[in-house]
């Protein structure tokens, strides 16, 4: 205080501004404030003042702040977005803002900085996947396993609506058909059958040894008219939607092992409701799940018929996985025994198989031929003197003279 009197008594006297300031260390603006308020208020101006805004418009209520960090407490991962559309339910226009509530978090510790990670370089050729009504395509997995605290080993499968980001199931079982194809047929029966199934290449989804690489659950999938998408062998990117869901999975579920598989499929079952019908999901405009999706016709999960061209041959498979055709068994595969699939004849030798619109490649195959073309067995001399059939057959030739054996003399 005596500094700034002292300043201001001496600028009032006529000296320099420029060499005061240098004298007191201060800049020029700060000198010509103290000044101009000296002047205005006088002594009274040169005293110290609050920094302290006048009005704090992004301070909230006491209630407010309190129901924020609860909510956030009852849900540790959500962020700013999905507590705004939470709390908007309750106090309706006095909701605090999403950066006001982001502030509420930081102030409180309640936000974790995230790692810095580099950039993911561009996707090329990733599966075109346009979704743009309930049912068009579902995405499937089997999220990592875990283990439950006696033991036994967890692994859901997650079955996902990509329009709705709706979970139609989250079921721990094996990644074998015979645990697998039930649920879909239950899935298939509730909810109807989707166009387009999104799966990457793992087991039981498909069969990277089999024609199209399709298994016996994906080839009963084309079989029924719905359209496979595989992602790109290590490139869970293509799915990124439902690899999304996994994280959440992991830190909701995964982090809190239960004591067997039973209890632990109650608290997915659980976590599942939470998940379609409380979070608001902000690509849905904040709406859950729930309130998005919506059940298509249904029908029961029986194969739907494929009207091939005219010129293919419709032939069913065997339970060994063999095709007859004129004659032949040929090899197809034990994915698709009990299917019908359509054969097109490429040539002489060739065939195309074709699995609804699934290109399934050629096989080969033996020319029909008549019989007469293939010559008769050679019987010795004294078997061709008992043959009634020697003295009358056109063209027999006697085998006492080699010489008069020639390619002319055989039928």
């Amino acid at each position: 205080m005596s500094q700034k009197l002292e300043f201001v008594e001496r600028a009032a006297k006529g000296e320099k501004m420029s060499a005061l300031c240098l004298e007191y260390g201060v800049s020029r603006q700060t000198g010509h404030k103290w000044v101009k308020r000296f002047k205005e208020q006088g002594y009274e101006g040169l005293e110290e003042k609050s920094r302290r805004p006048k009005s704090t418009p992004l301070a909230s209520a006491e209630e407010l702040v309190v129901a924020t960090l609860a909510a956030r407490e009852a849900h540790p991962r959500w962020g700013p977005y999905k507590l705004h559309v939470l709390l908007r339910r309750r106090f309706g226009e006095q909701t605090p803002s999403k950066r006001t509530i982001a502030r509420i978090l930081k102030r409180a510790n309640q936000v974790r900085e995230r790692r810095k990670r580099s950039p993911v370089s561009a996707v090329e050729r990733a599966p075109a996947v346009v979704a743009e009504a309930p049912n068009d395509v579902w995405t499937v997995d089997f999220k990592g396993w875990w283990r439950t605290l006696n033991g036994d080993r967890c692994e859901p499968l997650t079955v996902r609506d990509a329009f709705s980001r709706y979970l139609l199931a989250v079921e721990v079982c094996s990644t074998k058909k015979r645990d697998v194809r039930p649920i879909f047929e239950r899935l298939f029966q509730r909810y109807g059958v989707p166009k387009a199934i999104q799966c990457d290449n793992g087991t039981p989804f498909v069969a990277v040894q089999a024609r199209a690489g399709l298994s016996s659950l994906s080839a009963w999938w084309v079989s029924l008219g719905i359209r496979l998408v595989r992602s790109r062998p290590g490139c869970p990117q293509d799915n990124g939607g439902h690899e999304r869901m996994h994280s959440e999975v992991r830190a909701d579920v995964q982090a809190h092992p239960t004591e067997t598989r039973q209890q632990q499929q109650r608290v997915i079952d659980r976590w599942r409701q939470e998940f379609n019908h409380v979070r608001p999901h902000q690509a849905l405009g904040g709406k859950t799940p729930a309130e998005v999706y919506k059940i298509t016709d249904k029908r029961r999960p029986v194969a739907k018929a494929y009207a091939y061209p005219k010129h293919f041959y419709v032939r069913p498979i065997g339970t060994a996985g063999l095709l007859s055709f004129r004659g032949d068994r040929i090899p197809v595969g034990s994915p698709f025994r009990g299917l019908s699939i359509g054969v097109e004849v490429v040539d002489a030798m060739h065939l195309r198989l074709w699995l609804h619109d699934v290109c399934l490649g050629h096989v080969e195959t033996m020319p029909t031929v008549d019989d007469s073309v293939f010559e008769r067995p050679v019987l010795s001399s004294r078997r061709r003197m008992q043959d009634p059939r020697a003295k009358t057959r056109p063209g027999a030739v006697s085998t006492d003279n080699p010489a008069s054996l020639s390619l002319t003399d055989n039928p």
